[in-house]
């Protein structure tokens, strides 16, 4: 008998709609208090069909083992400026009420032989349905905007050579994304200086004021609209 594939992922976009909303109210309410936001961007999905077909192959996962043995089907991504983010956000969601952290990899700390890096939580969430309330896995992926984009060309050429790298471009991978992780090292060693300059962008943008560096009285600035 053939699966209803809709029914089936309905569940998991209704998680992934609630959780980028509580997600994005998290940056709302750092921004409120006026405070640095952990938090740069959330993206989201659900796993396609095919893809979830291929990994349970490849997992050997009987399809009706699916909500208990895949941790994927519902995927975030949250993007941050840096790397001290990252773990502001890992305990900022390890305190939440409304999930419940089961798995961590810190493959920020530890990266993969490939130069991987990010944070990787799974939790169980729970959603309410017609016929109840129900618990799903969701994994959380957490990285700096740098190791996003290392990512996001490694998935690129993986997808190309099918996990088979040549292997010149397999050392460059490793030298780039040693070199994403050297640029978040830098940005850290000036991170109070570079959230000194937002806060002060950011204040004036709300004001419709700027500072000159001379400390001569505000101006006001001419938008069009």
């Amino acid at each position: 008998m053939e699966k209803n594939w809709e029914n089936i992922l309905a569940p998991y976009e209704q998680a992934v709609t609630e959780l980028k909303v509580k997600l994005r109210g998290i940056r709302k309410e750092f921004r409120e208090k006026n405070e640095h936001v952990p938090i740069e961007f959330v993206t989201g999905r659900v796993k396609p069909v095919d893809s979830i077909l291929a990994k349970s192959k490849l997992r050997n996962i009987s399809l009706d083992r699916l909500e208990s043995e895949m941790s994927d089907i519902a995927g975030l991504r949250i993007m941050c400026q840096f790397v001290e983010d990252i773990y502001e956000v890992v305990k900022i969601l390890r305190s939440r009420k409304d999930m419940k952290v089961i798995v961590e990899r810190d493959y920020v700390t530890n990266s993969k032989q490939s130069g991987y890096r990010s944070y990787h939580l799974v939790i169980e969430y729970p959603i309410q349905l017609v016929e109840g309330p129900r618990d799903l896995l969701v994994e959380i992926q957490i990285r700096t905007l740098a190791m996003n984009f290392w990512a996001t060309i490694e998935h690129s050429l993986n997808y190309k050579y099918q996990g088979d790298f040549p292997e010149e471009i397999s050392d460059r991978l490793i030298r780039a994304a040693e070199a994403a992780y050297r640029l978040d090292e830098e940005m850290s060693s000036i991170r109070e200086e570079i959230q000194e300059a937002q806060h002060l962008f950011s204040h004036g943008k709300r004001t419709g004021y700027t500072i000159n560096q001379t400390n001569e009285t505000p101006r006001k600035e001419l938008h069009d609209d």
